[in-house]
């Protein structure tokens, strides 16, 4: 493909998935910094891997995959540095809170405990009961879907979502938010 044919197909290919790729890229990192630069990677190795793209019959679930490969390998990167950074849900200013806001102080604040309560849950199970919870349940994909963005069975991927919904609910139960 010539330079001047790799502008427009990039934009015919890959912009149509930009908010369901961000998403995903936001509910793999948790957040908002990791993510962009976890999006932007994806587009930079997607643009490198066009010629490849152009011929993919679901350009979406293979810039899903793509993604979802990227991210794993820079958590195996991060073990292996061991190092610490700030976590962005204690800075001021974005994070959870961003998100209540109906103008009725009492259901806001009832709202974003119930959140930072969901949230708090998500983070104590697995990346793998996590990411497929999240896919599913929040983002809309369906097993298939999952079962190609992962590399798992079908099987596999319905079984890690009924455990990671059992936790959830034991962990929530225990917690008192949903008794």
């Amino acid at each position: 493909m010539n330079d001047n044919d790799r502008k427009p197909a990039f934009e015919r290919l890959v912009r149509p998935h930009f908010d369901r790729l961000y998403r995903l890229a936001f509910r793999l990192a948790g957040q908002r910094a990791e993510a962009e630069d976890l999006f932007q990677e994806l587009l930079i190795k997607a643009y490198g891997m066009l010629d490849d793209l152009v011929t993919v019959d679901e350009p979406g679930s293979w810039l899903s995959r793509v993604m979802y490969n990227l991210f794993i390998d820079e958590r195996r990167r991060f073990r292996r540095r061991r190092m610490h950074l700030v976590d962005e849900a204690f800075l001021p200013g974005d994070g959870i809170e961003a998100l209540a806001g109906t103008d009725d102080p009492v259901r806001d604040r009832e709202r974003l405990e119930t959140l930072r309560q969901l949230d708090a849950a998500l983070a104590q199970l697995s990346d793998e009961h996590r990411v497929v919870v999240l896919l599913h349940d929040t983002e809309g994909y369906k097993m298939e879907e999952i079962h190609e963005l992962m590399g798992i069975p079908v099987g596999t991927v319905k079984s890690r979502l009924h455990r990671a919904r059992a936790r959830l609910r034991e962990i929530l139960t225990e917690g008192g938010t949903f008794s």
